[in-house]
């Protein structure tokens, strides 16, 4: 005879799916505004979720493509992109360069099924800590949202 597990005691038993889910945000952030900017927010001591984990990098158009599928791959349930606003880059243009391949990119990944709001472009200057505050909220939320993460390996990172 099978029976259902029953819960202990003390045991809290939750249906809800979107409050037992904690998503892992991987950002990459450009070094000379958006990481400043978050830089900026921890400063400032505002608030948001420890879910993210950023990754300098110098410009957003030197992240490559595989860098974001290899981040989903390997357990993030979202990826943000954040850099200088456009025509602030200083790299001149490496953040046209990383909006191009992040519209092929999303375009790719809903191909596979995948949800494009699963990837996110954001322009965060050195001096938006709120803005860059903000955008982690929406994205745990809206991750949380879409549930975990369905391409990920079965091992968490």
């Amino acid at each position: 005879m099978v029976t259902e597990a029953q819960p202990k005691e003390n045991e809290v038993v939750s249906d809800d799916k979107e409050g037992d889910f904690e998503p892992k945000i991987i950002g990459f952030l450009c070094n000379w505004c958006s990481y400043t900017g978050a830089d900026l927010a921890g400063v400032s001591r505002l608030q948001y979720p420890p879910n993210f984990i950023p990754i300098r990098v110098m410009c957003t158009g030197a992240v490559d493509p595989v860098y974001v599928i290899k981040a989903l791959l390997e357990g993030a349930d979202s990826v943000l992109v954040a850099g200088c606003h456009p025509g602030d880059c200083h790299y001149l243009s490496g953040n046209f360069k990383a909006r191009r391949r992040i519209a092929i990119l999303k375009k790719l990944l809903e191909n596979l099924g995948l949800e494009e709001r699963r990837i996110r472009l954001e322009w965060i200057s050195a001096s938006e800590g709120q803005k860059f505050a903000d955008t982690v909220n929406e994205m745990v939320k809206e991750t949380k949202k879409m549930g975990p993460n369905p391409i990920k390996k079965e091992w968490d990172i």
